[in-house]
């Protein structure tokens, strides 16, 4: 493993120093070596060694069965469960909104990260957990650690899955629901001559022709080479207002305009994804009948409800391709509000019902279509072999100034690429939902530390995806339209300030793509141009692939939104298991998870907390204070597994976790500090002179969220620190 890394390392020195292009397939290659050499001896060391596993021990699952949260389940489907469960958006976003800083250092620190440090955590906190009941990770540091530390873990677990679903929710929202992009106002639009501005008086909406010139307030000016349209308030209309007839009702008025300077208000109106919508929605009902033909029906017959369920959910996938135009579109062209409602009501619903019958086998079905592409997407990269075209390091945005972190590399690369390298929401799975699963103790391994260096591959190639994008068309789909002049000549040093957008656009069935932030819709067009490519060479001519890529596009939203929402369901009800243990020590029924009405009020009270943040913030906003949060948690989680050796006198391998935490608490600190005095204090500035109230709370709960889990951290580490020093010298 270690000479993998070396070999890393040497690869991109001595291309740094040659200039070369570099290609995606080796790198590929090279990275696949580093994970299967890490899994071989350094799992297989900590199972022996350091986590000590023996399936002659009676796991939860067996001890504490009760067929709705301990249930024994198959490792495969357990493992899918697992991987579903974990992988949300950090994995796949990213690592692309990460491309600001170059492709290099967030590969090192994905290839790194995971072997040594997530898949480490992830593996130790599960087999604590399965050792202790099934308990989550704040009672197992109020058992090792002391009460003081399990208080603080608690509190602050409790923020972070918050924080956490609102950040993966918001990455959904911008993948399938309608929004509306904000223009600057004094922003001047000037059409083609010969081709006026449609405006639509009535509707509040105009539609603008493609080569229209875009001048910003400040002088930039740019061509939009697609057509747009775009949404204003009633009070705003550029259009002409036709007197209505003598007699009979009105006609819509429609009128055309030459040039507009926009007033206050307007935005570019972007339309939900149906055919992805459709998608989504049929795999609830499929995964609904295979948990039932699984469990009941056909009890243990996995192959065959398996086949069922891929098979049905691919049929899904196609025949959403029907859905645009047809009279179910209305039904599943969602605004950004009802996607909002929709999946918090998914999420609800999900965390309330029995594992068996909705969670587990639509988590284990998305393992199959996540696993399945992950390992489609990587045969298509060494295939294709694409050439990078993303610098390895970009110095423009190096030392910060970019779009999505106003930083530099160090921290902020290893705050923005988390879940692929190492996250504390997973230390939340291994021990939530999974140790109440677990059938056999050496089932932690594979599930623990396999499951989590899928997971980085997967970041790998959502990296290598976004980094084969020509920079143009990845800066013209990753930057606010807002905030297009504050770049324009930094895009023209990167030679970005061309793009291929109309195209595009239409190869992917009329999507609208310019300013559509997040990486959701970066990564899904970077994907279909990887897949068509490798289809090419290999098919030639024999495939119509201008007939084909519409459905790579709408397959990878599909992907990415199964990804995240199986990491909803799961968090939605780790979140309910730990508010439940909470309100258990006020009223203690509360603390039973098979009591309905215990868990129907704390499901929706974190329900109603994430859906809030969602509806009140965007992913400039929730991302950062993600990444810092969700990172800060995994410090938490590396403490309580330290501990948990010194406890059982295993203090000399304590080496392996506390390395790593160092690591963190050095990026994830350093980011806080930044984040608070910078962006965080200039909301709060900015909502004051402006008198924007919603601007002024985002800015101070998320100073007050960050300021809390420092405060959190720092109590639980002094408190583990203490705990080792007394055990020190313990002996097994």
């Amino acid at each position: 493993m270690i000479c993998g890394f070396r070999a890393i390392f040497r690869a991109s020195i001595e291309l740094l120093s040659h200039g070369d292009p570099m290609y995606a397939m080796p790198v590929t290659i090279g990275v696949l070596c580093c994970l299967a050499i890490a899994y071989r001896y350094y799992s297989a060391f900590l199972a022996a060694r350091v986590a000590a596993l023996d399936d002659a021990r009676v796991t939860p699952a067996h001890e504490f069965y009760d067929g709705q949260n301990y249930h024994p389940t198959h490792k495969w489907v357990l493992f899918g469960h697992h991987f579903a469960a974990i992988s949300g958006a950090g994995p796949l976003i990213g690592p692309v909104l990460a491309i600001q800083f170059g492709y290099l250092p967030g590969l090192i620190w994905l290839v790194v990260g995971v072997c040594l440090a997530g898949a480490v955590q992830d593996m130790l906190v599960l087999a604590a957990s399965v050792r202790r009941g099934g308990r989550s990770l704040a009672e197992i540091a109020r058992a090792e650690i002391g009460p003081v530390a399990g208080a603080a873990a608690s509190l602050a677990i409790l923020f972070v899955v918050v924080i956490a679903l609102s950040g993966l929710g918001v990455v959904v929202v911008k993948a399938l629901g309608g929004e509306e992009i904000k223009l600057a106002e004094g922003t001047r639009v000037d059409p083609p001559t010969g081709q006026p501005i449609q405006v639509h008086v009535d509707e509040k909406f105009a539609d603008v022709p493609a080569g229209t010139q875009i001048t910003y307030p400040g002088g930039a000016s740019m061509t939009r080479s697609e057509g747009f349209t775009i949404a204003f308030d009633g009070s705003a209309s550029p259009g002409p207002t036709p007197a209505p007839p003598a007699s009979g009702p009105a006609p819509p008025r429609v009128g055309q305009i030459q040039s507009w300077s926009l007033p206050k208000g307007c935005r570019v109106a972007v339309p939900g994804s149906s055919w992805g919508t459709f998608t989504i929605a049929c795999t609830v009902p499929i995964a609904l009948v295979v948990g039932l033909y699984m469990y009941k029906l056909r009890k243990g017959r996995v192959v065959e409800a398996s086949l069922l369920g891929a098979l049905a959910t691919l049929a899904a996938t196609v025949a959403g391709n029907w859905v645009p135009g047809s009279a179910l579109e209305p039904y599943f062209s969602l605004s950004r509000e009802q996607t909002i409602t929709a999946i918090c009501l998914y999420g609800f619903i999900a965390s309330v019902l029995p594992v068996w019958l909705l969670l587990c086998p639509r988590d284990y079905l998305s393992s199959f279509l996540k696993i399945g592409t992950v390992v489609l997407l990587v045969a298509a990269i060494i295939v294709a072999n694409p050439k990078l075209e993303a610098p390895m390091v970009n110095p423009l945005f190096a030392g910060g100034g970019g779009p999505y972190f106003d930083g530099p590399i160090f921290p902020f690369c290893f705050i923005c690429i988390m879940c692929g390298a190492i996250s504390g929401f997973h230390a939340l799975v291994a021990s939530g939902t999974t140790p109440k699963m677990i059938d056999r103790e050496s089932q932690v391994r594979g599930i623990g530390y396999g499951a989590m260096l899928i997971e980085g591959l997967v970041g790998v190639v959502a990296l290598l995806a976004a980094a084969a994008l020509p920079q143009g068309d990845y800066w013209a789909i990753n930057i606010d339209l807002a905030k297009v002049e504050k770049y324009a000549d930094k895009l023209t040093e990167l030679g970005a300030s061309t793009d291929n957008l109309p195209t595009i656009e239409r190869q992917v069935g009329g999507e609208s793509l310019r300013g559509r932030t997040g990486g959701a819709v970066t990564l899904a067009v970077g994907m279909s141009q990887i897949f068509t490519e490798a289809m090419r060479r290999v098919a030639g001519g024999a495939v119509n692939l201008e007939s084909v890529i519409k459905y790579w596009y709408h397959f990878a939203i599909m992907f990415e939104a199964l990804f995240i929402l199986t990491t909803i369901d799961t968090g939605t009800r780790i979140a309910r298991f730990l508010l439940q243990e909470a309100l258990g020590k006020i009223y203690k029924p509360l603390d039973r998870t098979d009591w309905l009405p215990g868990a129907v009020l704390s499901t929706a009270i974190v329900t109603a907390a994430w859906g809030g943040l969602i509806w009140t913030g965007s992913i400039e906003t929730i991302w950062p204070m993600f990444g810092i949060a969700n990172q800060m948690l995994a410090v938490i989680a590396l403490a309580v597994v330290t501990t948990v050796m010194f406890n059982a006198g295993r203090g000399r391998y304590a080496a392996i976790t506390i390395l790593p935490m160092c690591f963190v608490i050095a990026s994830t600190s350093t980011a806080a500090v930044r984040m608070i005095g910078g962006p965080f204090a200039r909301m709060i500035e900015d909502g004051r002179a402006t008198g924007n109230t919603r601007l002024l709370a985002q800015g101070g709960l998320n100073i007050f969220f960050t300021g809390f889990m420092v405060a959190a951290v720092a109590l639980i580490v002094i408190e583990a620190l203490l705990r080792w020093k007394s055990r020190r010298g313990a002996v097994p």
